[in-house]
Parts: structure tokens; C-alpha cells; sequence
């Protein structure tokens, strides 16, 4: 029975005061021996039946999705750049895999690139096992049979051991976990690798340049500190977030998010 992660996700933005009874969303470990390709597998459904619709919005993580819906099948979603929001109505519900930072470069065998920024059929990387594979998930009658389906897919595929998949995922789940990172340098300096072969890494496993990640996970915590701490001044954060002054700081905020750090908060809590 796969086993439920229980941390609070990151990067999912208040910007709406959803009726929760009405949602559900469950995040749940892969194998052990799928571990260092798959981070976790998702699911989110929904019931707004004779309710107005909700729209949910997100800063996506430097990951590959794997994503299955009735009426719209499976597909694959490379690393979006900017938030992801989408409007929920009626009823329905969404099954993804959430691949670690590199892990998808496998399964690929091309540079995670090509896929930044787009949205591709599952036949467009497997090709003639595609249909029968969505057919398979998208008839699964609960999540266990679905995780399964998946698992038991990847692990018939023949990818190639490469060590630079585990090596990518570290250096990037350090990022979202050390805040002290704030610049390209710093992750030189800690993995001793030359700034030209880590962004040429990046390009090929992740999908992103370096900066992009750091930049991305700082935002990830400047929505999450506006939106529960009442007395963070914006000066104050753009400092912490490796900002040389405050007005950069608001002018990648709202070009990301959509909104000032101030219209944010407010509209967060």
C-alpha cells in the first residue's frame, strides 16, 4: 500500500478561500526502488456541483509531471516557467507523478530542455505504449491501482543508470531546503563543480538554468512568509532572499505571481 506523505506542500499560492469538504488532495511516496526517479505521485478531486467555481493557482517546482485526466488522457508537462492557475468547476479530478529534478531525464533520453515550458502527449516520448499505458491508469479504480499501473510501466522501461540523476536531485532539493543559497556561486562553491558544467547539468537534466531554481524556491518562500507572517516587512524579506534592494524584489514577484508582495498578502490572509 503506498504510504502518504504528510509535509505541507510548497509553492501552492492562497489565492482563493476554497470550500476544503469539497477537495481533496493526497500525495503519496513511490517504491523504494522508483525513489530516485519519482518524488511523489499526486492526486487532486474536486466536487463544486452547484457551487461557484474555484481557481487554484501554484509556483511550479522544477519537475516533470506526469499527468492523467478523464476526458483530457494522459500527458506530459515540462517545467512551467511562470504560475500555473487554472479554474475548477463541476466535478472531476487529476492524477500526476511528480518526477525528482532530473529523474525524467531517463525515460527521455534527450535534454529535459526540449520539454521546459510545454505540454507533450505520452505517445511523444513513448511512443506506440502510450495508449495502451493511459488506458490502463485511466481505468484504475482508486489510487493504489493507479500508482501501481504507473510503477509497474516505468519499470519496464529500459533506461540507463546515470549517476547524475541522484547527483541533480541533491543539488536541487538543497536549494529548497537552505535558504542561505541565494546565487549560482554558492552552489559552486559547495559542490566544487565550474559554474559552465553545472548550468550545461542543469540544461540537460533539470530543464532550468541554476538562477532560475534559486529564484524560483526564494519565491516559493517569500509567498509563504507574506501570507502567514502578519509583520515581515518587504525590505526586510528582499534582503533575506538575496534581493539588492526592494524593488527587484517586487518587480520578479509580480512578474511570476501576478500581483504585488503587498496585494499578495493581503489577499492571503
Amino acid at each position: 500500500m503506498p504510504t502518504r506523505k504528510t509535509d505541507p506542500p510548497r509553492g501552492v499560492l492562497k489565492t482563493t478561500i476554497a470550500d476544503e469538504r469539497r477537495f481533496r488532495h493526497a500525495r503519496f511516496h513511490p517504491s523504494p526502488d522508483l525513489a530516485q526517479y519519482v518524488e511523489h505521485f499526486w492526486c487532486v478531486d474536486w466536487d463544486l456541483r452547484g457551487q461557484p467555481a474555484e481557481r487554484t493557482e501554484t509556483l511550479p517546482h522544477p519537475s516533470v509531471h506526469m499527468v492523467f485526466e478523464h476526458d483530457v488522457g494522459g500527458r506530459i508537462a515540462g517545467i512551467a516557467l511562470g504560475k500555473f492557475s487554472r479554474q475548477l468547476e463541476g466535478k472531476g479530478g487529476v492524477f500526476a507523478a511528480k518526477f525528482t529534478p532530473g529523474g525524467f531525464h531517463p525515460f527521455l533520453g534527450v535534454p529535459i530542455s526540449t520539454l521546459t515550458d510545454r505540454v507533450v502527449s505520452l505517445s511523444t516520448v513513448f511512443g506506440a505504449d502510450a495508449a495502451s499505458f493511459e488506458r490502463d491508469v485511466l481505468a484504475a479504480a482508486d489510487d493504489r491501482q493507479r500508482i501501481a499501473v504507473v510503477e509497474d510501466f516505468l519499470r519496464g522501461r529500459a533506461v540507463q543508470s546515470d549517476d547524475n540523476v541522484e547527483r541533480i536531485s541533491q543539488i536541487v532539493y538543497s536549494v529548497a531546503r537552505d535558504r542561505t543559497i541565494l546565487k549560482v556561486e554558492d552552489l559552486v562553491d559547495r559542490y566544487e563543480l565550474p559554474k559552465r558544467t553545472l548550468q550545461r547539468l542543469f540544461a540537460k537534466y533539470v530543464g532550468v538554468s541554476p538562477k532560475w531554481v534559486i529564484q524560483r524556491y526564494r519565491l516559493h518562500e517569500a509567498a509563504e512568509r507574506l501570507a502567514t507572517d502578519a509583520d515581515v516587512a518587504q525590505s526586510t524579506l528582499a534582503l533575506n532572499l538575496g534581493y539588492s534592494d526592494q524593488a527587484h524584489f517586487v518587480r520578479d514577484f509580480k512578474a511570476v505571481v501576478g500581483t504585488s508582495p503587498a496585494s499578495y498578502a493581503k489577499r492571503a490572509r
